[in-house]
């Protein structure tokens, strides 16, 4: 590797951790680049899900504040992460690579029209709660653990775009604060990267270079992010989360 490739790997890094805190999709900046520099795209995914481990962490932490009052949450979604991640990192290694690339971007224009949608939803499903008398389950019940199951799963696998199905998952299910669940977004992103990257390390070759430009620029980019994100109002995270996404699609069309 270059200092010029270690530089853009750096940045890449550095990007993708306050992308992801923010939003998700950190992956669709850090992947092409490790790809470019050369790395084959089994090993560049692996060494990508290691890397942005630190990312995740600091990224949770600069939303700690968003976190109090929700361990019961993360000890609830938290096991759907890791199950789900372990699966998508035992899928990663067993499937073609291409298995998921025509479903994958559907799924994220899916998730993006939830987002869009998912004030009047809420509004919606709050109204025919008041109609039938009936109290919303505190924790989204087993349809939202379901769905955050298989978005793990796909987390582990590949990973880009994850946290927009999370946030459309959350934000339908859950009577909750924007900014709350995104805190929620990072942590179970943080798992699911942190049991893909335990896995990878007893079954698959890392670029330890790589691995390393991309912890520390994921770890200062985290920090960035966190700054960034809660500060956000709601509508404006909201039109961030849109447009991340729609170039996600694009990526991954064109991928």
């Amino acid at each position: 590797m270059t200092v010029w490739e270690a530089l853009a790997v750096f940045a890449a890094g550095m990007g993708a951790g306050a992308i992801n805190v923010v939003v998700g999709s950190g992956t669709l900046i850090t992947f092409p680049v490790l790809l470019g520099i050369g790395l084959p795209p089994v090993t560049a995914n692996v060494s990508n899900s290691l890397g942005l481990v630190p990312g995740s962490v600091s990224g949770a932490i600069g939303y700690r504040r968003e976190l109090r009052g929700q361990r019961r949450r993360i000890l609830r979604f938290g096991a759907a992460a890791l199950a789900g991640g372990l699966a998508g990192a035992v899928l990663l290694l067993a499937l073609p690579s291409d298995a998921f690339d025509a479903i994958v971007p559907a799924l994220v224009a899916i998730a993006l029209v939830l987002v869009v949608l998912q004030p009047r939803l809420s509004a919606a499903v709050k109204a025919r709660r008041a109609r039938n008398g009936t109290t919303p389950h505190r924790d989204g019940g087993l349809g939202l653990l379901a769905g955050l199951l298989l978005a793990s799963a796909y987390g582990g696998y590949f990973g880009a775009a994850q946290g927009v199905l999370y946030i459309s998952l959350m934000g339908l299910l859950l009577d909750e604060d924007l900014q709350r669940i995104n805190a929620l977004k990072n942590v179970l992103a943080l798992l699911v990267n942190g049991v893909a990257a335990v896995f990878f390390l007893f079954v698959a070759e890392f670029d330890w270079t790589a691995v390393l430009l991309i912890a520390v620029g994921s770890a200062l980019g985290g920090q960035i992010g966190a700054k960034i994100g809660r500060r956000l109002p709601p509508p404006v995270l909201r039109g961030v989360i849109v447009v991340v996404g729609t170039v996600a699609i694009i990526q991954l069309v064109l991928r």
